[in-house]
């Protein structure tokens, strides 16, 4: 096997270098096992430091290094001995929708910040979402910052980033999925047990939804908060709350459908 060189996997954490490898790198022991547990057979090579070895990997494609070399190739400051090479998905970067779509998804619209990003597909992975949809304005999710937000669980959800990202949304509208947002300026108050399939849609701290995302939307509503006790939450929060919302209104459905 020809070993690549170590500036090889230390570009892995440039945009270009992913997207011409489709491939991103995935740090931490915790966070590789969590990917093998997910989608195994997308794990290229495991990276080992020499004083670090545990035993469980070897029946993967293993590459000792030293351990100076581990924190040449890392972009954490304090490497644990563990990296992953892991292949990016199919149609991540294109406007095709998955065939498996589901039933909730997440849309982040020029959400910049990679830790938000990261933090909100992992959100999205706990609480059983199906996908995220992304605008081509948005973080890169395989960026380092964002991978080691998701803490391994990336490939728990389909993800697509595009600038055709409107289009998607009207396929899903026409797909019979209710888009709704949240935003300061919503008054509605929401209730996730009448959507049978929905969007969740959230835009950046600064500017919040586009008008053109707004007028697509069929509701917008506000988070309930203390008057006067603080005037926004960050996105990584409402995200969460949001998300467990339409995750309580499917639980609801489900107990309506038992008890007729």
């Amino acid at each position: 096997m020809h070993l690549k060189a170590l500036n090889w996997y230390k570009n892995l954490s440039q945009s270009r270098h992913r997207r011409s490898e489709s491939l991103f790198l995935v740090e931490g022991k915790r966070a590789v096992e969590q990917i093998l547990a997910l989608k195994a057979d997308f794990v290229v090579e495991i990276l080992i430091s020499k004083d670090h070895y545990p035993e469980h990997f070897n029946n993967y494609t293993v590459r000792r290094i030293e351990h100076v070399q581990m924190k040449k190739i890392c972009t954490a400051s304090t490497p644990q001995g563990v990296a992953a090479v892991v292949r990016i998905p199919q149609d991540t970067y294109s406007c095709l929708l998955p065939q498996q779509i589901g039933t909730r998804i997440l849309l982040l619209e020029h959400v910049q910040d990679p830790g938000n990003v990261g933090t909100l597909i992992r959100t999205a992975a706990a609480l059983g979402y199906d996908g995220c949809l992304l605008s081509d304005k948005c973080a890169d999710p395989f960026s380092p910052k964002s991978i080691q937000s998701t803490a391994g669980s990336v490939l728990s959800v389909w993800i697509r980033r595009s600038d055709r990202y409107m289009e998607m949304l009207t396929e899903l509208k026409e797909k019979h999925f209710t888009l709704v947002a949240a935003g300061l300026g919503g008054t509605e108050v929401i209730d996730f047990s009448n959507f049978t399939k929905h969007v969740i849609a959230l835009g950046s701290e600064g500017s919040g939804l586009s008008s053109d995302l707004l007028t697509l939307c069929d509701s917008v509503f506000r988070i309930p908060m203390v008057q006067g006790a603080a005037e926004s939450l960050n996105v990584g929060a409402s995200g969460a709350i949001c998300m467990f919302m339409g995750a309580q209104g499917l639980m609801l459905q489900k107990n309506d459908l038992k008890q007729e």
